[in-house]
């Protein structure tokens, strides 16, 4: 059952069907109408979204909890926007979530892939076909797929051919608000993947969310992005006589911190202050 209400079930052999106890504005409901409700919310999420894809796509223009005004044709930002209670679309979410953390791209492609293929579903499901034989359908043709792109529509990319990955870099940022700076963002972000880029043993490694971090530095112009092949801290200035650049530096690793905090002084003892 749907919501939060609880079930408490009471068997035995006086009682023939059994005794539900639910909380108060409680729904209970199963059968084809659940199933017919699954893809109709899934539907809804998929619509949502739909605009987003394409060369074509247009923004969306959300209010984040905080009252900012945030425009983006991401599927993935998008959705993580929405607040939702149906738990169909909520596995929708995650199907998004998902697709972004393991490839880092097509998270508006794979909502409306998701919504298509249940919108196909839906009139076997209203012709009484048990779910288990359209998924076992739908399990085949995955199969049938893989197969024929494998050998007749995929191509081998040589990673270290810069142009032909520029390309694949391009189709993905073709549909984004940097398209009007792709030359540069492509390179950028061709350039971070091989400084994160780690070869152990035949075993490759690209974790970009760990190791690849983003730095926004308010002022200056979008041409003046670059990688840095380090580690980077965006610090401010507590002292005009601080040096601005430092060549060479001693660097020295420690585990706690250099902040400075002002404490409260009691009559006992009174606030430690770091002499710097």
């Amino acid at each position: 059952h749907y919501g939060r209400g609880i079930q408490i079930l009471f068997e035995n052999s006086k009682m023939q069907a059994p005794m539900l106890v639910l909380k108060n504005n409680t729904q209970r409901e199963s059968g084809r109408k659940v199933q017919l409700g699954n893809i109709k919310a899934a539907k809804t999420i998929s619509d949502v979204i739909r605009t987003c894809l394409g060369p074509k796509a247009m923004l969306k223009m959300l209010m984040d909890p905080m009252g900012g005004i945030v425009m983006t044709n991401d599927g993935n930002a998008i959705l993580r926007e929405i607040q939702v209670q149906h738990p169909a679309a909520k596995s929708m979410i995650e199907i998004s979530r998902t697709q972004d953390e393991e490839v880092g791209d097509g998270t508006t492609s794979v909502i409306v892939l998701a919504g298509e293929l249940l919108k196909v579903a839906e009139p076997f499901l209203t012709e009484n076909m048990h779910p288990t034989v359209i998924i076992a359908a739908y399990r085949q043709a995955l199969e049938d797929l893989v197969e024929i792109m494998g050998k007749e529509i995929s191509v081998s990319v040589d990673t270290n051919n810069r142009e032909e990955m520029i390309k694949i870099i391009k189709s993905s940022l073709g549909t984004k608000f940097m398209k009007g700076w792709n030359d540069l963002a492509c390179g950028i972000a061709l350039d971070a993947v091989k400084c994160v880029h780690l070869e152990q043993g035949g075993h490759k490694e690209i974790d970009i969310k760990r190791y690849a971090k983003v730095e926004k530095v308010p002022g200056g112009t979008i041409e003046e992005s670059m990688i840095l092949d380090g580690v980077m801290f965006n610090k401010d200035v507590t002292h005009t006589g601080m040096r601005r650049r430092i060549e060479n530096p001693r660097i020295i690793m420690l585990d706690c911190n250099l902040e400075y905090k002002k404490e409260k002084s009691t009559d006992c003892d009174s606030a430690l202050i770091p002499l710097l």
